[in-house]
C-alpha cells in the first residue's frame, strides 16, 4: 500500500461507491456466500438467506454492476460467480479487522510479496 501513489480525487469516488455497494448487509452476506461456494444460483441464495429470489436478484445486480461478480444462464438457473479475485482477501480484512482491531491484519499476497524481499 505504501507503494502507491496517493488517491486521486477520481479513485477516491471510485472507492467510495465500491464501498457504499457493500455497505449493506444483505449484499455483504451474498457476496460472502458466493465466495464460499464457488458459485450459486438466485435460488441457492435466496433459501440460504432466507429471502425471495427477486430481493436476491435487485441486490445481486448492484453487485454485478461492480464487476466484483459474473452471471451465466444455464436453462432456467442464473448462476453467479466471484471473478475479481481481491473480493475474498477483502472480506477476509474486513472480518479480521471486526474480530481484532488491534491485530496484524494481512493478505496472503502481500506476505508472500515480502518473503520474496
Amino acid at each position: 500500500m505504501k507503494d502507491r501513489p496517493l488517491l486521486s480525487f477520481v479513485e477516491a469516488v471510485k472507492v467510495m461507491a465500491l464501498f457504499k455497494v457493500l455497505a449493506n448487509d444483505t449484499r455483504l452476506r451474498l457476496l460472502h456466500h458466493i465466495v464460499r461456494s464457488g458459485e450459486a444460483t438466485v435460488t441457492d441464495l435466496a433459501k440460504t438467506l432466507g429471502m425471495k429470489p427477486q430481493a436476491v436478484s435487485n441486490q445481486l445486480t448492484r453487485l454485478s454492476d461492480t464487476g466484483m461478480i459474473l452471471s451465466r444462464r444455464d436453462g432456467n438457473n442464473v448462476y453467479y460467480r466471484v471473478v475479481n479475485v481481491c473480493v475474498g482477501p477483502l472480506l477476509d480484512l474486513a472480518l479480521c479487522l471486526m474480530e481484532d482491531p488491534g491485530a496484524n491484519c494481512a493478505v496472503e499476497k502481500d506476505n508472500d510479496e515480502q518473503d520474496d524481499n
